[in-house]
């Protein structure tokens, strides 16, 4: 087997909460159809404080929001509301624009509580750049889910192990959540061409080789791979069909060409954007004056 790619995250802070993002890097702008990766880590809030990310803009891509504990409250600018709970999926396009809010919903914010998730993003086919901006929710119990042998797979999002999401993916992706007891073994097929696995917690081994813990490791194309956990070990499988083309991420703007990120920037600094009803305050562009 080939060497996998192992990328390091960069230590990052969204409006407080501490994320590690290790997706896109130097080493590889994107896993499948995947350009961005935080890992929310788990952090605990004392009563009446939460997250709190104002309204801010998207274009070209999908976000995707799977929170492990905690709960978010997703609003967007095409009137979704929506409590996020943990093992939800909340899934928005954003087409050609849109504008979101996330924040730690007023009923949580009365006792403490701890928030642990994971967000990507999903860079949208050509074709879809620029289409109508959409929104789901797809509650814990709607996931499919195998349970054998000590393994278990919950699909987020895509298809693969035998099992499909309901989340209305653009292109084919892979995005799973897998937890192994100590000593059991998962293999890892080349049913997607591209694929990458986070270890979230535990201690797992790659065809023999130690996995490191929150490090994204690219594993090889069109090779079969195992993964064996040395203890109880909880981790993400992603990837699926190689982009239609290069992208290029700019803030909060993903596209494949750079005069859509260029004029999206110029909408967004003016106020020209489609706004998330009952909000006022947002993010501005970074560098701007306004």
């Amino acid at each position: 087997m080939n060497s996998p790619l192992v990328i390091r995250p960069r230590v990052e802070d969204v409006e407080g909460q501490p994320i590690l993002r290790p997706l896109p890097s130097a080493q590889c702008r994107s896993v499948g159809p995947f350009v961005f990766f935080d890992h929310m880590l788990s952090t605990s809030y004392p009563a009446g404080k939460g997250m709190n990310i104002r309204q801010h803009p998207h274009i070209g891509l999908s976000t995707l929001t799977y929170l492990f504990a905690g709960q978010i409250r997703h609003k967007d600018s095409l009137g979704s509301d929506q409590i996020v709970l943990a093992g939800d999926v909340s899934w928005m396009t954003a087409g050609s624009a849109i504008a979101h809010v996330e924040r730690t919903p007023e009923a949580q914010l009365s006792q403490a509580f701890t928030l642990h998730g994971l967000q990507v993003w999903l860079a949208s086919p050509k074709e879809h750049e620029q289409g109508p901006g959409h929104y789901s929710h797809h509650p814990a119990a709607t996931l499919p889910v195998s349970d054998n042998l000590g393994v278990t797979i919950r699909m987020i999002a895509g298809s693969g192990f035998c099992l499909e999401s309901p989340v209305p993916v653009l292109s084919p992706t892979l995005y799973a959540e897998l937890h192994l007891q100590t000593a059991t073994s998962l293999l890892i097929p080349t049913e997607h061409q591209q694929r990458a696995l986070y270890v979230l917690d535990g201690e797992a081994q790659l065809d023999g080789e130690p996995l490191p813990l929150h490090s994204l490791v690219v594993l090889p194309e069109g090779e079969n791979a195992t993964l064996f956990a040395e203890s109880d070990c909880h981790a993400v499988l992603l990837g699926g069909a190689p982009l239609d083309g290069p992208r290029r991420v700019n803030w909060n703007f993903v596209a494949s060409d750079p005069l859509l990120i260029d004029a999206a920037r110029r909408r967004w600094a003016a106020g020209d954007w489609p706004q998330v009803p009952g909000e006022s305050e947002r993010i501005e562009l970074p560098g701007s004056r306004r």
